[in-house]
């Protein structure tokens, strides 16, 4: 049953939303304007969230997938008081959304920015904006949802059970993302998710008869989903009775179908600047007096929607929250070794000794490949960090990522405990579900081959957005695939990655470096990083003679000083090109050349050090450096300079034995000394 209340808060909304695009002259008004009662519905009368805690971790989640209507979230935090939250978890005694916020929607340093922000904002569960993000890592968060209730939940505490809603659009459903997500999710069963479709028929360029003719309530029910219709956004009662068929389901997500229609015949409906551009003074005018709002009060709120809201969302997110916090208090006492973690995962840290967990290679000239090295790291890694967990894009077994000791188990329809996912081919799915459950706090990682990467890249670039410390892990790593060919050997893909702001990339040189990048890695809070792995053995060094691996942590190190003890030439070099350099370094000394190795593992981390140390390992009277790298050569030239050069990739590579493609592009003692040589002689001015 509708109310004058609710009818009263609903024009609120909208009339927050309307202005505030207009103070912007920015912004897309239509989809605030039409789903508005869906929204006020379910975070009015169903969604367990308090305002005053915003980050209480049974609380449900709440997306906003189309989150060009970022106008009515942040008048839905304005109006149900949702208090901010600082870096550290802080509880602020403040909004998280003032008016005034309000009225600087999309302007510099506004707490409303065009599109939601992860960490900017408290209310915000994930950055969203691009199509699709945002229900596809939903779908993340309702996975860690469920494995913290298998593996935390106890007879009489059931700690976890919280619902993810996500409020998608007509884009959001045309993108592939989620696609993928929905299939998965369907496959897994998870019960705890709703998607709410908000299918008004409009995109950017009119009308989805050009585009989207599809049923999309036929697509969903093959993907094993519950689906549900609401004809007409505006009817309360049947959203709600959508909510509770939800609500009600334990076997499969759920779809909601609401049919809504920009401006409800509103004077702003069926206009192009609807959905896609303020309404203009008059337009804002018009659209108050028939919404019933005073037609010249701007950011006009009354004062009883405010008690209207702390009277239900808040006076309801207050009790859950109490209950759970007083529950937890009994369960810590019954479980304390549990609560611990429980704590722990919630501040991201991790458990005291879980370096312990990290050993040594002995020396092998032989080696093995960095992806071994890796999985075996990792698999000690996760014996001590038990919320660390994830899985390959169905690659498992070349990744080496499969979690292969006591009680992982797989996470499954039927069992949600185990820790290895299986994503199936979904490259971007299983990133944007990585960022889900890193935003739920847990430590995930996904794998693929590196050059599929490129298929996630939306994904990966949201995590480092948001500051997650998602962990993705690439192998297979360079033109070493061989007979695979061009299609499958990466060439652009790490600078692609490098150039990403916030993204840690690591291109291990040895076993032992890989156990350097994992102690980094785990460590991170707020960071993602990408481990790149090579699929061929690699040497691993005997340190008694080398730089200690230890360096990985400072990005770059010197691993092998020059004979002479001052440099002719700098060789500097990443993963597999490392004991190349090596060879290299040994043909030249041969002939009376001296040369340093350096190598680089983490770009990101060696910028970021002091000058003095940059400037130890690659001294700037040194002008004769060689980079050596089975990938594009962009970037290189900030650490090689006006006297360098790249022994790297110009082209895509080619199907054919490894050993024939590393003569062919010069990855060979012989090609890097040739190329080292020119530029010691053009340093002292030789013809």
């Amino acid at each position: 049953m509708m109310t004058d209340l609710d009818t009263l808060s609903i024009n609120t909304i909208r009339g927050l939303c309307m202005d505030a695009i207009q103070a912007a002259d920015s912004g897309h008004p239509g989809t605030p304007l039409d789903i508005a009662p869906v929204a006020y519905t379910l975070w009015q009368r169903f969604l367990r969230f308090d305002p005053a805690d915003p980050i209480w971790p049974n609380r449900d989640r709440f997306v906003l997938s189309e989150g060009h209507a970022s106008a009515l979230l942040w008048s839905l935090l304005h109006l149900t008081g949702v208090h901010a939250v600082d870096p550290d978890y802080e509880i602020l005694g403040r909004r998280a959304v003032t008016l005034d916020d309000l009225r600087s929607f999309r302007r510099l340093d506004s707490h409303c920015p065009g599109h939601p922000e992860y960490r900017l904002t408290s209310g915000v569960e994930t950055t969203t904006g691009p199509l699709g993000q945002g229900v596809a890592t939903s779908v993340g968060m309702a996975i860690a949802g469920q494995w913290l209730a298998a593996r935390y939940n106890r007879d009489g505490f059931p700690l976890f059970d919280f619902d993810v809603y996500a409020l998608a659009g007509d884009g959001c459903m045309m993108e592939g993302v989620s696609s993928e997500a929905a299939s998965l999710a369907g496959h897994l069963r998870l019960s705890k998710l709703c998607w709410i479709y908000d299918s008004n028929r409009v995109t950017i360029e009119g009308h989805t008869r050009i585009t989207f003719t599809e049923d999309v309530a036929e697509r969903f029910l093959a993907y094993g989903w519950n689906v549900t219709t609401v004809a007409d956004a505006n009817d309360l009662d049947a959203v709600s009775r959508a909510l509770h068929s939800f609500k009600a389901e334990t076997e499969r997500p759920t779809l909601v179908v609401v049919h809504s229609h920009i401006g409800y015949g509103s004077p702003v409906e069926d206009t192009p600047e609807a959905h896609g551009a303020p309404l203009g003074p008059d337009g804002v005018r018009a659209a108050k007096r028939f919404f019933g709002l005073p037609e010249d009060a701007d950011f006009f709120v009354p004062p009883q929607v405010y008690d209207w809201f702390a009277e239900g969302i808040g006076a309801r997110g207050d009790r859950a929250r109490a209950a759970w916090e007083g529950g937890l208090k009994a369960y810590r006492d019954a479980y304390p070794q549990a609560a611990d973690e429980l704590e722990r995962i919630q501040r991201r840290e991790l458990p005291d000794d879980w370096e312990s967990a990290l050993t040594t290679f002995p020396p092998d000239p032989k080696g093995m490949a960095t992806r071994d090295s890796s999985g075996r790291v990792l698999n000690a890694l996760a014996q001590a960090v038990p919320w660390l967990l994830g899985g390959s894009a169905d690659l498992a077994p070349s990744t080496k990522t499969r979690l292969v000791f006591d009680g992982t188990g797989d996470f499954q329809a039927g069992d949600h405990s185990g820790r290895n996912l299986h994503f199936g081919v979904r490259e971007h799915a299983a990133a944007a579900i990585a960022n889900g459950m890193a935003v739920t706090k847990l430590r995930p990682f996904w794998s693929g081959f590196l050059i599929f990467s490129d298929y996630a890249r939306g994904a990966i670039r949201l995590s480092a957005l948001m500051e997650i410390p998602v962990l993705h892990i690439f192998t297979h790593d360079s033109i070493g695939v061989g007979e695979d060919g061009p299609t499958h050997q990466p060439v652009e893909q790490l600078a692609s990655l490098r150039a990403m702001p916030g993204l840690l990339v690591f291109r291990p040189a040895d076993a032992n470096e890989v156990v350097e990048t994992w102690r980094v890695v785990a460590a991170l809070r707020h960071e993602p990083a990408a481990l790149v792995l090579s699929r061929q053995a690699l040497p691993t060094f005997d340190r008694s003679g080398f730089g200690a691996a230890s360096g990985v942590a400072k990005g770059a190190y010197v691993l092998a000083e020059a004979p002479s003890g001052t440099p002719d030439v700098i060789l500097l070099a990443t993963g597999s090109e490392v004991a190349l350099a090596l060879a290299a370094r040994d043909e030249l000394a041969a002939e009376g050349i001296s040369a340093r190795v350096v190598s680089m593992p983490c770009w990101e981390l060696f910028d970021r050090q002091p000058r003095e140390y940059r400037d130890q390992v690659i001294p700037p009277g040194v002008t004769a450096r060689v980079a050596i790298e089975q990938a594009s050569t962009l970037g290189w030239d900030r650490y090689i300079g006006d006297g360098g050069a790249v022994v790297g990739m110009h082209t895509f590579g080619a199907s054919a034995p490894l050993k024939q493609l590393l003569t062919k592009f010069g990855f060979t003692p012989e090609g890097v000394s040739q190329v080292a040589r020119e530029r010691v002689a053009a340093g002292r001015g030789e013809a």
